[in-house]
């Protein structure tokens, strides 16, 4: 099939969850009296800080752990996670940055069709499951890879895991570019989910969330 007849969609990350450790101990009160944009919550004991550049939230707790919501990447959560990080060296703690991961990836894709929930979840039990009085989504769990696609009628999907690789959104094409089918190989999520229930021929492009 000539590739000019081919499909792209973008797949659109929209949250990059990480987590990391200061090894020392955070005075909250401390962080809410000098820092900037701080919110203080002693009800449950962490204060949150907010960035601009990159706009990430963290959530702060005295014991050193930190999490990072917010980034579109795991290159721009990384950088807010040291930013915040050296925030905290000059405050006065004795930071140092270590065991920082990325522990969730939330992305969206809208399929140019609709889908037929239930004849999807006949053709793939019992990994996928719909349950319409619970959820208007069809769910659809990889547990190898540890990811959930949730599968919308009008052809939405939701896609969430433990790093952009399954999501197949880093490392294979370019910003705006439709993938080769070398580059698709390298997407397992997207074989298993998107190639069933997409025409055949259709491929798929890489996209971050609109330049703001």
């Amino acid at each position: 099939m000539d590739s000019s007849d081919d499909l792209a969609l973008d797949i659109i990350v929209t949250n990059v969850v990480a987590t990391f450790r200061t090894r020392c101990h955070l005075n909250l009160r401390t962080i809410a009296l000098e820092g900037v944009n701080v919110i203080y919550k002693p009800e449950v004991g962490k204060v949150l800080i907010k960035l601009r550049k990159p706009r990430i939230t963290a959530s702060i707790w005295s014991s050193g752990k930190i999490i990072c919501t917010g980034a579109t990447s795991e290159d721009e959560s990384k950088v807010g996670a040291r930013r915040l990080a050296r925030i905290l060296q000059k405050l006065g703690f004795k930071v140092r940055f270590s065991d920082y991961k990325v522990v969730n990836v939330l992305a969206v894709c809208s399929m140019p069709f609709s889908i037929r929930l239930i004849d999807f979840t006949k053709n793939n039990r019992p990994i996928a499951s719909y349950e319409p009085e619970l959820h208007p989504a069809a769910t659809y769990r990889i547990k190898h890879l540890k990811a959930t696609v949730q599968v919308f009628s009008t052809g939405s999907l939701t896609i969430t895991g433990n790093n952009t690789d399954l999501l197949g959104v880093t490392g294979a094409v370019g910003l705006g570019h439709t993938t080769t089918t070398k580059a698709v190989k390298r997407m397992p999520l997207l074989l298993t989910v998107l190639l069933m229930v997409s025409p055949p021929g259709m491929l798929f492009s890489r996209s971050s969330r609109a330049q703001q």
